[in-house]
């Protein structure tokens, strides 16, 4: 009796999870705030995890609320460059065993891992992403739950996708694409500003048949780790994704001279990422291959308003885009241009908002702010108000306190020069600079934009007129990898609006789609003839 035959399955339909309001009286606020309270009062021994097994080398971190930075919600071990090297061994020993699984297995894993983050895993993770990042329950839940779900459900739906594309073939030749994981293993580095990111940046090669290096963001490591302990009770297994805390200049000295070096998945600086890139490019006769290279990095992201713009939507976007998880997102509106006929009106409606809104402990679900994320991120903030309150004109907050917690006012900054360094450098805390220019100039100010920073992230347009939204359409094509119209400039779905950009903000490959999963296989023709030719001459050779 022959062994049954499985026909090819297909992955559930992705859907974008619905994002949980915690509004007072529901069964999921009451569930947070519990879980809140347990886990401020636990302190997690985070380990190394190399191959499935927990290592604890003795050498640790703290990590801290940053709106309470002194209460210290555990301590992480950091790694050894041994114990690196040992990562990519125990990442290249899991690749022929997880890469030989099929793609439906895979994809398992990473459903599983998503339906466990819906249901009982949802108020651990977001209130490690509140704890450890100061995200309030509405940006915890939005980032750590939400969009992690939709990564790990869409990525199986576009990976299928993808590896339903083949060839033509003819009724004698049978052509076929395979798309391979790549050689050696994939070197991931997350942030600390998006837990989902995390999750992505290590689960997106892993699906394809890759093994990872992981190294999370020392400010966010309590959330990274509880995804980690997630993947695994989703039956992940071991050595497929490698957790591997510690000081990111060691473990990057180690693995980027490695030669099986088959990938970066990155997000962070753009310095970092150029010094990464140069550094792999001095190493290219040491590596089996040429390593996938993808990142996304910084971003000095724009809104442009037009005369005609409705100005309390406007006023909306920029306090939500520009204040919402303190301005620490790579999508965050740093930077305005206002016509004059509309500067006073926009002001005071943004003032307004402004002085109503809260900033403090997360737990306190009234606040609409908590803390940037440590100290060097305040010092480096309040370095830039410091410059504003001296060469511009703060219009609104500017305060600084870090005693407890590492707390930056909503700050509303107005330049009279667009090449004010406030108008130009990535801050990445809660300062919005706006230049007022004058209505009739509306197509040199969309120059200005365009031309002002070496990044092209994010960047929004807002105007009833559809002739100036065409115009700003056209005139900043290259200025943004995602660009909004009448909407702020964060906020990317997955499955909706991939994300990523150009310039200075990274290689563009679109996270939350198809074209990232590209990235992370190796394709191979195959051609299978059914009946070869056996004469060696062509019809041409015939005596004439």
């Amino acid at each position: 009796m022959s062994d049954a035959v499985t026909a090819r399955r297909r992955v559930p339909r992705p859907e974008n999870d619905p994002n949980l309001t915690y509004a007072p009286g529901t069964a999921a606020r009451a569930e947070l705030k519990a879980r809140l309270v347990t886990m401020a009062a636990e302190t997690v021994d985070i380990p190394i995890v190399i191959g499935g097994k927990e290592i604890r080398t003795g050498s640790t971190e703290p990590s801290v609320m940053p709106h309470k930075h002194g209460h210290v919600l555990g301590h992480f071990h950091k790694a050894t460059p041994d114990l690196v090297r040992q990562a990519v061994e125990a990442a290249l020993a899991a690749r022929q065993e997880w890469a030989s699984w099929s793609f439906e297995d895979r994809a398992a894993v990473f459903l599983r891992a998503a339906e466990l983050l819906t249901t009982t895993w949802r108020s651990t993770i977001v209130a490690a992403t509140m704890l450890g990042q100061s995200k309030t329950a509405y940006q915890a839940e939005i980032d750590a739950a939400s969009e992690l779900v939709d990564f790990w459900r869409y990525n199986a739906a576009f990976a299928q996708d993808l590896l339903s594309e083949q060839p033509d073939s003819s009724h004698a030749v049978w052509n076929q694409m395979e798309y391979r994981p790549l050689e050696g293993f994939v070197y991931a580095i997350s942030p600390f500003n998006f837990t989902a990111i995390g999750g992505n940046l290590a689960g997106a090669p892993a699906l394809m048949g890759n093994t990872v290096v992981w190294k999370p963001a020392g400010t966010a490591m309590l959330s990274a780790y509880y995804v980690m302990k997630l993947l695994e009770t989703a039956g992940l297994p071991p050595g497929v994704i490698n957790f591997v805390p510690g000081n990111p200049v060691e473990i990057s000295d180690v693995l980027l001279d490695h030669p099986d070096l088959a990938g970066i998945h990155f997000t962070g600086s753009t310095a970092v990422f150029n010094s990464m890139w140069q550094r792999v490019g001095q190493n290219l006769g040491k590596y089996r291959g040429y390593p996938r290279l993808v990142g996304e990095t910084g971003g000095k992201d724009f809104i442009v308003v037009h005369a005609s713009a409705d100005p309390q939507a406007v006023a909306v976007a920029a306090v939500r885009g520009a204040f919402e998880f303190q301005g620490q997102k790579c999508s965050a509106a740093s930077r305005m241009y206002v016509p004059k006929s509309m500067w006073s009106d926009l002001r005071d409606r943004m003032v307004a908002m402004m002085k109503e809104i809260r900033v403090g402990d997360v737990r306190d679900f009234r606040n609409f702010m908590g803390a940037v994320i440590d100290k060097k991120a305040f010092d480096k903030i309040s370095g830039y108000i410091d410059d504003a309150k001296k060469n511009a004109k703060v219009i609104q907050g500017g305060g600084c306190k870090g005693d407890e917690g590492y707390f930056i006012e909503p700050t509303l900054v107005q330049a009279s020069d667009p090449a004010y360094r406030l108008m130009c450098e990535e801050i990445f805390g809660p300062v919005l600079s706006v230049y007022v220019y004058d209505d009739q100039k509306w197509a040199e100010t969309l120059a200005i934009v365009d031309r002002t920073s070496p990044y092209a992230l994010t960047g929004a347009v807002f105007a009833r007129d559809r002739a100036a939204v065409r115009e700003a359409s056209t005139a900043l094509k290259n200025a943004a990898g995602n660009f909004y119209i009448n909407d702020k400039p964060t906020g990317a779905v997955v499955g909706q609006q991939p994300f990523g950009g150009a310039r200075a903000s990274g290689t563009n490959d679109k996270a939350g789609s198809k074209m990232n999963l590209v990235r992370w296989v190796s394709m191979r023709t195959i051609k299978e003839t059914f009946a070869p030719p056996t004469d060696y001459t062509y019809p041409f050779m015939a005596e004439e």
